[in-house]
């Protein structure tokens, strides 16, 4: 099992900006997963990945791939209070889910 997060390239974000969206993405998305894939992935060691999105639009059409999968994801905006404005998109978590599931949604991404 994985999760993958995918953020946003175009933002330019710093480092600390992008590990904390990141880390939003993670938490929100496994908020959103059944307890059974929780412990399961948990007892995996938390695989996740860091891939990249060249603009807002594609993390909308990842969104989407997930829900129609059935996959537990999470859309992060940001809270404003430093380097984006307030509400601007930043990351999207799909899974925990099985690898091959997950990577139906975003195997074609390159890593960030």
């Amino acid at each position: 099992m994985k999760q993958a997060i995918v953020a946003r390239r175009d933002l330019g974000m710093g480092e600390g900006k992008l590990a904390a969206q990141v880390a939003h993405a993670s938490l929100s998305a496994y908020e959103d997963t059944g307890r059974r894939a929780r412990t399961e992935w948990k007892g995996e060691g938390q695989k996740k990945v860091v891939l990249g999105a060249d603009a807002e639009g594609q993390l909308f059409e990842l969104a989407d791939k997930a829900d129609t999968e059935g996959l537990p994801y999470a859309v992060i905006r940001d809270a404003g209070h430093t380097e984006l404005d307030p509400g601007t998109v930043t990351t999207l978590a799909v899974g925990p889910a099985r690898d091959e599931l997950v990577d139906r949604v975003t195997g074609d991404l390159p890593l960030y």
